[in-house]
């Protein structure tokens, strides 16, 4: 299978986050949802709460939305209640059988601190991200905005791990076993 996983600058936060990078702009999502739907067999896009409203109607119909929930989020001043869950836009993927454990549609886990990159992901997060699209080891995953590349690095790790089948993927316990949690 050929999937994909898009975390791109947030709308209205490129400019706020990555200035300093000359390539640093808006990401159109209307362009971006379509290559993703034609190019990918599976696809995940993160995004920002506030957005959802505006990049939800861009999908086709068969998408879904999950929830990353941050026990541990950065709290802003004057602003309660607090940004402290992410929505994730999921489509494709493969089947997954009742021989395995159902994978929940939200991930628990605090955001990372210090990588260099705002809004690197969490290794707990890309494997909830993983089983989401039921990715496989002989998959192909491209991720789009690598940022930090905690990405490829999860994916690298989940793909020498115990058969997805032998994971533990019920949103509660999910890392599987050589994997760190990023805390």
């Amino acid at each position: 299978m050929n999937a994909a996983y898009a975390d791109p600058p947030y709308i209205g936060m490129a400019q706020k986050h990555y200035r300093d990078d000359p390539q640093c702009a808006e990401v159109d999502h209307a362009e971006l949802i379509s290559r993703l739907c034609r190019d990918y067999d599976a696809w995940a896009l993160s995004l920002s709460s506030p957005t959802l409203a505006t990049i939800l109607p861009l999908c086709p119909p068969d998408v879904r939305v999950g929830a990353w929930v941050k026990p541990f989020a950065g709290f802003k001043a004057n602003v309660n209640p607090a940004y402290a869950w992410e929505p994730v836009i999921f489509r494709g993927g493969r089947a997954i059988g009742r021989n395995i454990a159902t994978v929940t549609d939200w991930v628990s886990c605090s955001i990372t601190l210090q990588r260099g990159v705002v809004g690197a992901k969490p290794a707990r997060f890309c494997y909830w991200v993983f089983a989401m699209l039921g990715l496989e080891a002989n998959d192909t995953l491209h991720d789009l905005y690598p940022g930090s590349g905690a990405v490829g690095r999860a994916w690298e790790s989940y793909r020498r791990q115990i058969p997805l089948a032998q994971a533990r993927t019920d949103g509660v316990q999910m890392v599987m076993p050589g994997a760190e949690i990023d805390h």
